[in-house]
């Protein structure tokens, strides 16, 4: 889900902070775009539905065959703070307290997680080094197109 909001919150807060006008009216301008230009509109919109379909609090078991190397301790806070730089990017510029699709009491920015999607996603961890070492069971091939086609079609736009 990275590609479809991570940095967003941080160019919206350099650009809100970097202008002669001053953050007050460089808000202005985002939400008047905003509430003007429907392009402006679906592309926060959509940004919001990933971020809601963003589950930060589960991690799969790093696998044996996962290079250490490849993510330090502070890559999940990065992450996290980014996470939540964006939803306050969001809030802001669209003034709304609850981002487009929330439903109250449901996740942190309103649409309930799929529960199915951790096991499909613990699955795809699993399941390809096996297929990878010699492992050509047909379960093994039909559970890796499975959980592939099933988590796209979970998530639907943003999969």
């Amino acid at each position: 889900m990275l590609p479809g909001w991570y940095g967003t919150g941080s160019a919206f807060e350099q650009w809100i902070t970097a202008g002669p006008e001053g953050e007050t009216e460089r808000v202005g301008i985002l939400h008047d775009l905003y509430e003007r230009w429907p392009f402006f509109r679906s592309v926060l919109s959509n940004m919001a539905q990933v971020l809601a379909k963003s589950d930060l609090a589960w991690r799969p078991s790093t696998p044996s065959w996962w290079p250490t190397n490849r993510c330090d301790s502070g890559c999940s806070a990065k992450i996290a703070d980014e996470h939540q730089r964006t939803i306050a990017m969001h809030k802001l510029i669209t003034g709304s307290r609850r981002p487009a699709g929330r439903q109250p009491g449901a996740g942190a920015l309103g649409v309930q997680p799929f529960p199915v999607s951790g096991a499909a996603e613990h699955l795809q961890v699993e399941l390809p080094p096996r297929y990878r070492s010699g492992d050509d069971n047909e379960f093994v091939q039909r559970g890796i197109l499975l959980t592939m086609n099933g988590l796209a079609s979970a998530l639907r736009n943003s999969g």
